[in-house]
């Protein structure tokens, strides 16, 4: 099968290769899926579980991608919830080999459902974007309708995501980003938005919940805005600053099936769009995850015509 492999983590994503690879087969409780399309999220490259297995031992190559849409092709032993022929979306594990490819073992449970009229293009979109902000709004954040929402990078597929289940669940929603974000904000359904190269943060004022994907600086001045008894959720590792009273949560999406319905029935039903920014084939997936330019949205590899 074609598969794109990373060997050297100071390259990143310039050192991707496309390479022939064997194809996987199922172990107990996985599936093997035929992968359609795949997401791509670049701050893989940063993670150990890119490089190394659960015991710190180099596994590359690697494979890297999480995000996948595709059709089962076989089970393994055990293997219960899906059957041959389904097609599915969800997320692969991060330590194993990931779905930048055209072939993956994917343990069951990670797998949800792609109904018939949702392409696998936009399948392959939702996982780690959809879930993010799910379990950041809901699981951690404990978000309350008429509450207010400050969401950092509310151009970005995840801060689209966020903004668009806020407002859902009665939120008013402050999106943050560049100058040239603000559009694109405000399009997904952000109320106010603030230019943090121009704007000042701290003339929000007070919010119930914040929603952080950049950290550093950002996060610090952020803690500063939640009201009492309101709570910091980050997705970029432990945080540094916490609110005076309030609480501060770093999680790691998890693959949840049941959630992943939630997001793909609000698709379907068009309350929840999502962020697609580039979509390249499986030949031309160096050059696409290479971009000479700042990209907005998601990049998804087609794997198949």
């Amino acid at each position: 099968m074609k598969a794109i492999v990373v060997t050297d983590q100071a390259a990143g994503t310039a050192g991707m290769r496309l390479v022939e690879r064997p194809e996987p087969s199922a172990a107990i409780n996985d599936v093997v899926v035929e992968v359609h399309a795949s997401g791509f999220v670049p701050t893989e490259m940063a993670w150990p579980s890119t490089w190394t297995d659960r015991v710190d031992r180099d596994r590359t190559p690697s494979i890297p991608g999480h995000e996948l849409a595709g059709v089962v092709t076989a089970l393994g032993y055990g293997t219960t919830g899906l059957s041959v022929g389904q097609r599915v979306f969800g997320l692969s594990d991060w330590h194993r080999d990931g779905t930048l490819a055209q072939y993956v073992a994917v343990e069951a449970r990670n797998l949800a459902p792609l109904p018939g009229d949702v392409d696998f293009t936009v399948g392959a979109s939702l996982p780690i974007s959809g879930l993010t902000a799910w379990q950041g709004l809901f699981e951690h954040g404990r978000l309350q309708t008429g509450q207010s929402v400050l969401v950092h990078g509310a151009a970005g597929a995840v801060g689209t995501m966020v903004t668009q289940l806020a407002r859902e669940f009665g939120a008013y929603v402050i999106g943050t980003g560049r100058a040239a974000d603000r559009q694109k904000a405000l399009d997904f359904g952000a109320q106010e938005f603030v230019d943090l190269e121009n704007d000042a943060l701290e003339d929000v004022g007070g919010v119930d919940l914040v929603f952080d994907v950049i950290g550093g600086d950002i996060q610090k001045w952020s803690a500063g805005l939640v009201r009492a008894g309101g709570t910091l959720v980050s997705v970029v590792g432990p945080t540094e600053a916490r609110p005076a009273d309030g609480l501060a949560v770093d999680f790691v999406v998890e693959s949840d099936r049941a959630q992943l319905g939630e997001v793909v029935q609000r698709v379907r039903d068009g309350r929840l769009r999502t962020n697609i920014g580039n979509v390249a084939t499986i030949d031309n997936a160096v050059a696409a995850l290479n971009p000479t330019e700042r990209r907005k949205g998601k990049t998804i590899i087609n794997l198949r015509p």
